[in-house]
């Protein structure tokens, strides 16, 4: 299936000047990269996100444009341990600051708690939601019970007479000295 990207651009400075607020509802198709993580499963599950801008004027500093985002979707994912489908669910809710250019972003965002990004006026909103969910997702995506029980070994028959019928290689080396 090939995913039509909506692009939701923003004007980030202009949309925190007028405490601006939007949300919607896609679909995981909307989202290439983590339409892939899913296996290309889910194609119709909702992705739900809301964005939030503000404008701070802390004392004694310029005014600061803040962008608010929470998104949350269930993803099917394969479980680790069991190789069955499982729902992830994911959730983020995070805060950006945003700031003149990329060299201050990358300077202030090593020293600050929250994340610090570059403005654009044509800021893809609908990337950032899925870079954040992309790294909601779990390293190790499992069931907490596993739906059937989980085979904790494999007894392959032919193993173990593969096993005797090859020849012992420290044997080989204490033949050959015992022939000097």
């Amino acid at each position: 299936m090939n995913a039509q990207k909506k692009g939701y651009r923003l004007d980030v400075k202009a949309f925190a000047q007028s405490g601006g607020e939007r949300s919607e509802e896609d679909r995981l198709s909307d989202y290439p990269r983590l339409f892939e993580e899913a296996g290309g499963r889910g194609a119709d599950r909702p992705v739900r996100w809301q964005a939030h801008g503000e404008l701070r004027k802390p004392p004694g500093h310029a005014p600061q444009v803040w962008l608010h985002l929470q998104a949350e979707a269930e993803v099917p994912l394969t479980c680790q341990r069991c190789l069955e489908p499982v729902d992830e669910t994911l959730a983020v809710d995070r805060w950006f600051r945003f700031v003149a250019d990329e060299a201050q972003a990358a300077a202030e965002d090593e020293e600050a708690e929250e994340d610090v990004l570059a403005l654009d006026p044509a800021f893809d909103l609908q990337a950032l939601v899925e870079d954040e969910l992309l790294m909601a997702l779990p390293l190790v995506p499992r069931h907490a019970v596993c739906p059937a029980p989980v085979p904790l070994q494999h007894a392959d028959p032919g193993f173990e007479q593969a096993q005797a019928d090859k020849p012992n290689p420290f044997g080989a080396l204490a033949g050959l000295g015992r022939k000097t």
